[in-house]
């Protein structure tokens, strides 16, 4: 869950980064994109003002030194990579919705803990190998789905962790779109399937994601 303190702090501050957006080469959404949960979208590519997502794609792209330990240790290690690539490998070949399914489904199996219990801050961004042998939260469910999905050959464009508010349990809340043929699909630890975006009428998104570009969002 993100709390609701940073969503509110979220609003202001991306308010004021949409009037400066276009000196950092803003741009509208491509119209190839369904419009996310009925909002309009503005794109930039300076993403230097989230330090979180910035971190944990810094620390998952240097975890590449791992050591021989058994599955059951709190630190990921080379076995804990070793289920990891099989279940990846277990998926070459297949369509690419149903590698979606099982990534959503693979992932939602893990234990939901929030980051004051997990690492006592009030919002932390894990990296997947951290997801694997700690648990989390929402937005580590959906980063641990993004990059799992990128190790699968899924185009960074197709992709976004979107943050939002989820109006009917009045929370912040994060999730993992994918765009495919047209569509906008949900990967949600609070669901067990994969929703279409277009069917899903309380989230409130309030900024977008990848690891190129983020996206303001605002109802039209």
């Amino acid at each position: 869950m993100v709390p609701k303190l940073r969503i509110r702090r979220l609003v202001r501050r991306l308010g004021v980064s949409l009037a400066i957006s276009a000196c950092i080469g803003a741009s509208a959404v491509d119209a190839a994109y369904p419009r996310l949960f009925g909002t309009d979208e503005t794109r930039a590519s300076n993403i230097a003002m989230f330090p979180k997502w910035r971190g944990a794609l810094s620390r998952y792209f240097s975890e590449d030194k791992l050591a021989d330990a058994p599955c059951t240790s709190d630190r990921f290690n080379r076995c804990h990579l070793k289920d990891w690539k099989r279940f990846l490998a277990s998926l070459s070949g297949v369509g690419r919705r149903a590698q979606i399914d099982a990534v959503n489904d693979y992932m939602n199996r893990q234990r939901y803990l929030t980051d004051p219990r997990n690492y006592g801050v009030s919002d932390y961004w894990a990296t997947p190998q951290q997801f694997f042998v700690r648990d989390g939260d929402c937005e580590d469910y959906a980063i641990a789905k993004f990059m799992s999905l990128r190790a699968l050959g899924v185009p960074n464009e197709m992709l976004r962790i979107v943050v939002l508010q989820d109006l009917n349990l009045r929370i912040g809340h994060a999730v993992l779109v994918v765009y495919l043929d047209g569509e906008a699909l949900v990967l949600d630890n609070q669901a067990r399937r994969v929703i279409r975006a277009a069917s899903i009428r309380h989230y409130k998104p309030i900024y977008s994601i990848n690891e190129s570009h983020w996206w303001l969002h605002r109802r039209g």
